[in-house]
This record gives C-alpha cells, sequence and structure tokens, in this order.
C-alpha cells in the first residue's frame, strides 16, 4: 500500500463537511418550521422535508459506525430521499406554475405530506438489499473493520439487475425529470411573461406578478442545477465501471486515480446535501431576514440581560 498522501485532505473534508452541514440544515429546519417565509404550508412541508433528509445525510455519512453495513442502507435511503424530494418539489412547482386547474387539487398540504411519506418510505425499501451485498474490508484479530461489496455483486445476474435498477431510480431518472420538469416550468413562464407584458404595455416594469416568476425560475435553477452538478460525477463513475468492468472499490492506495474519482464522487454528493439553506439565503429574502433574526437572537438575549443589570 502507498503513503496515504490524499489521506489526510479526506480526514479534514469529511469532518469539515459536517460541521458546516449538520448546523445548517438544522437552522433551515428551525426557519422553514416556523412558517415566516412567505411560502405555502405545503411548499415549506417539502423543504422541511428535504433538509431532515439533507441533515441526516450528514449525520449518517461522515461518522464511522462499527455496523457500516447498516450505515450504507441509511446513507443510501436518505440520499435516495433528498433527491426524490427534489423531484417531487420540482413537480409541486410545475403543478402550480402550468396547470392552474389542477393546482387547487395537488398543490396541497394533504398531498405533500402523502408524497413525503411515501418518497421516504420506499427510499428505505429500494435500499434494504445493499445491507447483504458487503463483507469486512480486513479482521484484525477476529474483529471485522470497514466494509467491501462482495465479488459476487460484479458477477450474480440478479444482483447486477439490481445494480441497474439502484441506479436508474437515483439519479437517473431524477436528472430526466428535473431537466424536462424545468424546461416546461421555464417554457410556460416565459411565454406567459411575454403575454402579460403585451397586456399592460409599459406597466410590465413593475409587475409584481412577473417579478414573482423570475423569482420561481431563480429558486428553480439554483435547487435543480445544484443537484445536477454535484450528481454529474457519479453518474460518470457508474458508467466508467459498467464500460471497464471494475469494481467500485478498490481498496485504500489514496494516490490510486480511481480511489481519488470514487472519493471525488462522494465529497460531491455529500455537498449536495450541505449547501440547500445557502441556496435558500440567496434566493429569498424572507429566509435570509429570518436567518439574521435567528443568528442575533442570542446576542439579542445577552444585550437586554445587561441593560436590566445595569438598570437594577
Amino acid at each position: 500500500m502507498h503513503g496515504p498522501a490524499n489521506g489526510p485532505f479526506y480526514a479534514i473534508y469529511y469532518p469539515a463537511l459536517a460541521i458546516i452541514g449538520v448546523p445548517a440544515n438544522l437552522v433551515a429546519i428551525i426557519i422553514l418550521s416556523r412558517g415566516r417565509c412567505g411560502l405555502s404550508r405545503f411548499i415549506t412541508y417539502y423543504l422541511v422535508a428535504i433538509a431532515v433528509t439533507d441533515f441526516l445525510v450528514m449525520v449518517t455519512a461522515v461518522r464511522y459506525t462499527p455496523g457500516c453495513a447498516v450505515s450504507t442502507v441509511l446513507v443510501y435511503a436518505t440520499r435516495d430521499g433528498s433527491v426524490w424530494l427534489t423531484v417531487a418539489f420540482t413537480f409541486d412547482r410545475f403543478v402550480s406554475i402550468c396547470y392552474q386547474k389542477l393546482k387547487t387539487r395537488y398543490c396541497t398540504e394533504k398531498t405533500a405530506l402523502l408524497v413525503i411519506g411515501m418518497v421516504i418510505t420506499l427510499s428505505y425499501v429500494k435500499n434494504v438489499p445493499f445491507y447483504f451485498t458487503y463483507q469486512p474490508l480486513y479482521i484484525l484479530d477476529g474483529v471485522p473493520w470497514f466494509c467491501d461489496i462482495k465479488s459476487s455483486y460484479y458477477t450474480i445476474p440478479s444482483w447486477q439487475a439490481y445494480d441497474w435498477l439502484v441506479h436508474i431510480l437515483t439519479p437517473f431518472l431524477p436528472f430526466f425529470f428535473i431537466l424536462l420538469l424545468n424546461a416546461l416550468t421555464v417554457r410556460h413562464i416565459v411565454e406567459a411573461s411575454r403575454a402579460r407584458r403585451r397586456l399592460k404595455g409599459s406597466e410590465s416594469a413593475g409587475d409584481p406578478e412577473i417579478a414573482n416568476r423570475k423569482k420561481s425560475i431563480v429558486l428553480l435553477f439554483t435547487i435543480s442545477l445544484n443537484f445536477l452538478l454535484l450528481w454529474a460525477t457519479y453518474v460518470g463513475h457508474f458508467l466508467y465501471v459498467r464500460v471497464t468492468a471494475e469494481a467500485y472499490f478498490t481498496g485504500l492506495d489514496f494516490n490510486d486515480p480511481h480511489l481519488i474519482f470514487v472519493e471525488t464522487t462522494n465529497m460531491l454528493q455529500l455537498l449536495s446535501s450541505c449547501n440547500n439553506t445557502f441556496i435558500y439565503a440567496v434566493a429569498q429574502n424572507k429566509f435570509r431576514n429570518e436567518l439574521k433574526k435567528l443568528l442575533t437572537f442570542p446576542f439579542a438575549i445577552i444585550t437586554s440581560c445587561f441593560r436590566l443589570n445595569s438598570a437594577s
């Protein structure tokens, strides 16, 4: 085994990501749950659910646990839940913007809760078989350490079919749906905005409806592009493994280009579960205001205490 030249970088990156991602997602959960961001409740449900699954991804993926097979199932399940909740949110926005008649029936709190429950449940059911694909990476004094994928995973047809199914469901189908839904949504918004400008003429410059549509485009594009860009290497790695017939995991040589590619894929995946809070902060004025209040709240309490002590 070569010297782990890149090992220290990975050892620093994952804890640092946890230090940033865990509190960032907690902040998003708190702010969105308070319902003061000017969003309808069913939209808030989707965003809170995404934040919760992202939080669970950060907690389960960047900490070592003795039962790494169980941990892997939890990581994959929460990751898939986050991805498909992003798809569900994108579809909800597509219906809300493009189909006003269907909006009153579909875009409701009851539907949002039902969709969220189905997505989370199916995500866990889909990933349970992964528990049976792992074996110890090595055994030291009779104690199994870490996890390695069994060689049978690459040779038995049923496992190969399952591997294709897993990757088609996440992320190939989400890639397709998010691209399609965003393209249709943006086309509808652009056409509706043009028609509104023709009707309102010069008054359209300050039209709040057009401004709201632009915000919708920004939020949709930002969340979607975040997903597409940070998952692109995952798709590339899957295709690479299929073309070259190499294993997903090749050992612990941190100078191996394949391992570097694998770790880069993992790092970008985890990053996609870390930065939605920052996306909301950039795209939503009311979210930024609530974030400022939350961050300054402890200082406001301390200041009030000093003032009370001074007055007494």
